[in-house]
């Protein structure tokens, strides 16, 4: 079912389902004592700061639990963004060089809201741990007779050489809920869910945003990455910063002395690109572009382009794009909200000239049910 990898795989370029961003939440843990579990979801690179400790011991960027003196073993339930099929995971140990969990395993399940209920209610808390009338209501749920994706699998230390542990998974199970068992008490700095969303089908007369990630959207090409990739655009809440949008670096073909058309756009020489797949065929009413935290950094203009593609992407050629919102002038740190009324749509080109950032994109429409991609 697994196969171990060794450096960074195809799979980490998918849609990732588990962090805070994404719309992934912790819904139970056995152990919070040193860090609460929620730390392990988060959209942030790990820090270590040498000197910070807490009245329960060293502060870690991370879930961390108390060194075991019972028996088991600490595990945690995690809810996903949406039901999908898990590709890959990558356990990230940073900084828990002395204290990482030795051991991990992965099982999933797929949960109703009624079986999600029987969970107590979460309350996240350093120097906490669950109780045993909390465990008892979990029992009910026989999460550790989950399916097994993971088996298993040593973990290694948290330095910069060894902290990155991905895993292959070779299931194409759909599923909503992962139990994360470590073997068995210590760290993790970072846990990331990689996958294809696998949403319902929504009414033909439900407005949705079509390019969600929880929704089905993925980013396939783009030209420029240098400061964060175009996949962020897609998640479903705010972003919280910069770093968790698109953002390229300055193109160096600008023109040394910049110009302005009539309607006020920059005369430039070259754009940035990137191409989604929407989650569903359906028809554009209205976009949002949203240039949060880009206040010196956002693009002058954006254009959006569709088009219908009825066969795989990698063997598609000669794509006919056309226009669904044209060239139009973006502000700073703002929400801009356009109308249009497309062609039924598969794909999307998103143009931003010449180059900057983007902290979200959503593309609101109703979806053509008599088509499926």
């Amino acid at each position: 079912m697994i196969e171990k990898m060794e450096e960074i795989p195809a799979f980490a370029a998918l849609s990732e389902f588990a962090s805070s961003s994404a719309g992934g939440q912790v819904l139970f843990a056995t152990d919070d004592f040193f860090a609460p579990c929620e730390n392990m979801i988060l959209d942030t690179e790990p820090v270590f700061i040498a000197d910070k400790y807490t009245e329960y011991g060293k502060w870690m960027d991370g879930w961390e639990t108390q060194r075991k003196r019972i028996p088991g073993h600490d595990w945690c339930i995690i809810k996903l963004a949406t039901k999908c099929v898990i590709r890959g995971l990558l356990i990230d140990t940073a900084f828990f060089s002395g204290n990482y969990a030795p051991k991990y395993s992965i099982q999933a399940a797929c949960l109703t809201p009624e079986e999600e209920a029987l969970l107590p209610e979460r309350d996240s808390e350093m120097g906490s741990a669950c109780t045993e009338c909390d465990l008892e209501r979990v029992k009910q749920l026989r999460t550790d007779k989950w399916e097994e994706i993971v088996p298993i699998t040593a973990l290694r230390p948290g330095y910069e050489e060894t902290r990155m542990n991905f895993q292959k998974v070779l299931c194409d199970e759909a599923w909503t809920h992962i139990r994360v068992n470590i073997y068995p008490d210590g760290g993790i700095a970072r846990l990331r869910v990689y996958g294809e969303a696998k949403p319902e089908l929504p009414a033909s007369d439900h407005l949705i945003d079509l390019i969600s990630l929880l929704n089905g959207g993925t980013c396939l090409e783009y030209s420029n990455a240098h400061y964060g990739h175009p996949r962020n655009v897609i998640k479903p809440c705010k972003s919280q910063a910069m770093s968790d949008g698109w953002e390229t670096a300055r193109r160096l073909d600008r023109p040394e002395v910049l110009e302005t058309y009539d309607d006020g756009t920059l005369k430039v020489s070259g754009e940035e690109w990137s191409i989604f797949k929407l989650g569903f065929c359906g028809r554009i009413t209205n976009i949002c572009v949203d240039t949060a935290h880009f206040k010196g950094n956002y693009p002058d203009t954006i254009k959006i382009e569709g088009a219908f593609v009825t066969s795989e992407w990698a063997q598609s050629n000669n794509i006919t794009w056309f226009n669904i919102l044209k060239r139009s002038k973006l502000s700073p740190h703002k929400e801009h909200w356009f109308t249009c009324k497309s062609d039924v749509v598969s794909h999307i080109r998103v143009t931003i000239g010449p180059d900057g950032g983007l902290s979200r994109l959503r593309t609101f429409g109703y979806v053509q049910p008599a088509i499926i991609i």
